[in-house]
């Protein structure tokens, strides 16, 4: 294995499982993060975004979440295999997630400050002071003065809150942050502030990270590569640059036609039609095929197979190829 992969996911699968149905929320997704690089993983809502995360953290909700196959490899190691004692041990020291409610994430009884410190004492074997200190100069550099450290949660705003938790994050120097839409609950100004500090933290400490999203915007400012998911599979991957210069999925097509464009009004908006697939009751063939205008009959019956080598994408047909070409 590559010594600068951080985080190599193969085949992975994840169901949830109840009287009634089995959903499967994620189906057999593969992709590889390196030290220093950012990966957007961009879908709809119901995507499987937040399922791949939280596998990768080993907090899959058991039950009635399980992981059925795959390996997820974080510096080498399959944390699948990992007891609970060597999960917690790497959440926090090698991986951290900012979570998408800063609201929920903090404990309202606690200060701030008290809260941080506690991370940086279950994890590393420092005295109060010195904990102290680094929790003060972190919330510092993300934008917090050092004199908020002993307010509560309900005195901070939205945008302060989840600068909080952004220093909570990486209080550990984490190798991997994973960051599941951190900019939801915030406003357009403060999500740009906040999608910055990641920027510039991420820089500093030399960090891979995974930003889960359903704005291809903010992973054009962020990213280096994304990877697009629909219905628990990522259908088209690849540099930001390839993907959105080239499309070559007809979901991802979809999305980028479903966005305003500033510089020409007069384009008509071409929604996706439909909803998602239903992970307890997902169509044969091809998972997009109920919603995609360019359906054959193949694609009602086989599951297509991933073509491409770097610009990767799952479809029966290379329907976008001779655009590029012109």
């Amino acid at each position: 294995m590559d010594k600068n992969v951080v985080l190599d996911v193969k085949n992975l699968h994840v169901h949830y499982v109840t009287d009634d149905a089995t959903a499967k929320a994620v189906n057999g997704i593969d992709f590889q993060v390196r030290e220093g690089e950012a990966l957007g993983l961009v879908g709809e809502t119901g995507a499987g975004k937040t399922t791949t995360a939280l596998s990768i953290m080993q907090l899959i909700p058991d039950p009635p979440g399980m992981i059925v196959d795959g390996e997820i490899y974080f510096e080498g190691k399959n944390v699948i295999l990992n007891t609970d004692k060597e999960n917690q041990a790497m959440r926090g020291n090698g991986v951290a997630m900012i979570f998408q409610d800063p609201m929920t994430a903090l404990n309202p009884v606690m200060t701030v400050g008290d809260q941080l410190s506690e991370v940086v004492l279950n994890h590393e074997k420092v005295s109060k002071a010195e904990a102290k200190q680094r929790v003060i100069d972190l919330l510092e550099i993300v934008g917090v003065k050092s004199d908020r450290y002993d307010d509560y949660p309900h005195q901070f705003s939205g945008g302060q809150k989840q600068r909080v938790i952004i220093a909570m994050s990486l209080l550990c120097n984490p190798k991997l942050l994973i960051a599941d839409e951190p900019t939801t609950a915030l406003d357009v100004t403060i999500q740009a502030q906040v999608l910055d500090i990641i920027n510039q933290l991420r820089e500093q400490y030399k960090m891979a990270m995974v930003l889960i999203t359903h704005d291809l915007g903010v992973v054009a400012e962020t990213c280096d590569n994304v990877a697009i998911m629909y219905a628990g599979q990522i259908v088209e991957a690849g540099t930001v640059r390839e993907v959105y210069l080239n499309p070559k999925h007809p979901y991802t097509r979809g999305l980028f036609d479903s966005i305003p464009k500033l510089d020409d009004d007069s384009t008509e908006l071409i929604p996706i039609e439909g909803a998602i697939s239903n992970a307890a009751d997902l169509p044969t063939g091809c998972y997009f095929h109920p919603r995609c205008r360019y359906c054959q009959d193949i694609c009602k019956t086989q599951q297509p197979t991933v073509k491409g080598d770097h610009h990767k994408f799952m479809c029966h047909f290379d329907l976008f190829s001779k655009e590029e070409e012109k």
